[in-house]
């Protein structure tokens, strides 16, 4: 018996070797867990007022309308509709996120009454003036990212862990982003976005969040500052409806011109 009972022993110190995770396989097992605790709300609707602050502190405020539409085997489609100020007002974005090919976009300016394509190519550049890229405004398919963990680390007293995603995708205006993840919801909390050269260009702040359907958490309130121009971009949202009937009729291309 004591010939056998050290095998055994030694054996079980290789087991945890043996099954251990690595960091790129814990990290996409992070946010697996997140993406299935998002999934199935159908579809929604919202309100949302942006504010832009240049580096001296001046803001100018847009007012907008959000609708995103889930689709079964491919990535969200959003509408994205500007109400205020009048030299604005009609403009309409729309998106459709792919998980594995390149995603779909379409802007309407009603002043040259035309819809535009957004070129993979220019989808790292800036959304209607703001700190937001266009390739921000899509939605985060697992597919598109390569994933590390990194470490379990406190944020504002929460308990989170911070996850590096990389850019699967072609034309990506970033490097690398980095997540900071609730433990508990699964809310991201805090995002870092480094550019092409490897150097932190903006950081984004997710809060305010508040709980639909007993099962879907967004934030109220999310913050991007842009650390190369001291730029900033806020976003409150307003008046989330979820559920409501929308159908892919709803989100083609004729609806950026029906937008009102």
């Amino acid at each position: 018996m004591k010939k056998l009972l050290l095998p055994l022993f030694m054996l079980s110190l290789l087991v945890p070797e043996v099954f251990a995770q690595t960091p790129e396989e814990r990290g996409l097992e992070i946010v697996t867990e997140a993406d299935r605790r998002d999934t199935g709300f159908g579809d929604s609707q919202a309100g949302m007022v942006m504010i832009l602050r240049n580096r001296a502190g001046d803001e100018s405020t847009r007012e907008l309308r959000v609708s995103t539409l889930e689709m079964s085997g491919d990535g969200d489609r959003s509408l994205t509709i500007f109400d205020h100020p009048a030299d604005v007002s009609g403009t309409a974005f729309l998106s459709y996120t792919h998980a594995l090919d390149a995603d779909d976009q379409w802007l309407y300016l009603p002043a040259l009454k035309r819809v535009k394509r957004i070129t993979s190519k220019n989808k790292s550049g800036p959304f209607m003036g703001s700190e937001f890229a266009f390739e921000d405004l899509t939605s985060p398919e697992i597919q598109k990212y390569r994933y590390k963990y990194l470490r379990n680390e406190k944020l504002d007293g929460r308990n989170t862990y911070v996850i590096e995603r990389y850019p699967a995708y072609e034309n990506s205006g970033y490097t690398r982003l980095v997540t900071w993840l609730d433990q508990e919801r699964y809310q991201p909390l805090k995002v870092e976005f480094y550019d092409r050269k490897d150097a932190l260009l903006k950081t984004l702040m997710l809060d305010n969040y508040k709980q639909y359907l007993d099962r879907y958490w967004r934030a109220n309130r999310m913050t991007m500052v842009n650390h190369q121009t001291d730029k900033s971009t806020e976003l409150t949202w307003s008046d989330y409806r979820f559920k409501t009937g929308l159908t892919e009729r709803d989100f083609d291309q004729s609806s950026l011109m029906r937008a009102r």
